[in-house]
């Protein structure tokens, strides 16, 4: 007969965590590489001596999409989110490498997502031509009870199983896509264009993008950090309707 698994309380968050780790990233990347065409081998110094035309060159490669120029840069995020987001995440595999803590090698903590009051909750219209709207306070209220109970719930069978012995890359079946997980996502600037694009809304888009809350919030953090780093690549790329080159 086994001991009773030690009760612990779960946590409940409704916001992510984005953290730049480490970046080799800068609008000087960008013209370094660019100017080789042209001018052959050059110093880093005489590639960006001149700042009207390093603009105008970032500008026309970001305008006429020469996109190459854009991927001599690296930058290492360390993410803590929702299950649920990294799945959506790892649908873009082009320029971008992961590392997901693993329930096969660790005990998961109970740290579960619940939305905040300022999360729309409620879909109208059809896919396609929906929209969200905001929810009422019984909807919130509901979703808040169903979503902590069915959490407490949850883990409490996965510690269960944990104190009977059962393997942990078994044991965690029974836990939801709303706990949090943790990654270090690596990227260069051209494959965050292409992210920003699909996973962001933004009045210069020249295509409407419409994706889940969750994960424009880590993509709105991301190009926080990003525009810090290559403001002028970052500049270019809202002028030219947020288009990955």
């Amino acid at each position: 007969m086994t001991d009773a698994p030690q009760l612990i309380e779960p946590r409940f968050r409704s916001d992510v965590t984005v953290e730049l780790v480490k970046a080799t990233a800068s609008d000087a990347d960008v013209l370094f590489a660019a100017r080789v065409s042209t001018a052959g081998e050059q110093s880093l110094e005489e590639a960006t001596k001149d700042p009207e035309r390093s603009k105008g060159l970032i500008n026309y490669l970001m305008r006429d999409r020469h996109g190459s120029p854009f991927e001599h840069n690296s930058m290492t995020f360390f993410i803590s989110a929702p299950i649920f987001v990294f799945r959506e995440f790892m649908r873009h595999r082009v320029g971008w490498s992961y590392n997901e803590e693993s329930g096969r090698y660790r005990e998961l903590e109970p740290v579960f997502y619940v939305p905040g009051f300022d999360r729309k909750l409620v879909q109208e219209g059809r896919p396609g031509k929906y929209e969200f709207v905001e929810g009422s306070t019984e909807q919130h209220a509901v979703t808040g009870r169903a979503m902590e109970a069915s959490y407490r719930q949850a883990y409490g069978a996965y510690r269960e199983m944990l104190a009977a012995g059962v393997a942990r890359e078994v044991a965690r079946s029974v836990l939801p896509v709303g706990l949090y997980s943790s990654a270090y996502a690596t990227c260069n600037a051209r494959s965050l264009m292409h992210f920003l694009g699909l996973r962001t809304t933004h009045p210069d888009a020249v295509t409407p993008s419409f994706p889940q809350r969750e994960i424009e919030m880590v993509g709105e953090r991301m190009e926080a950090e990003w525009a810090r780093l290559m403001p002028l690549t970052h500049a270019a790329f809202n002028a030219n309707g947020r288009v990955a080159p």
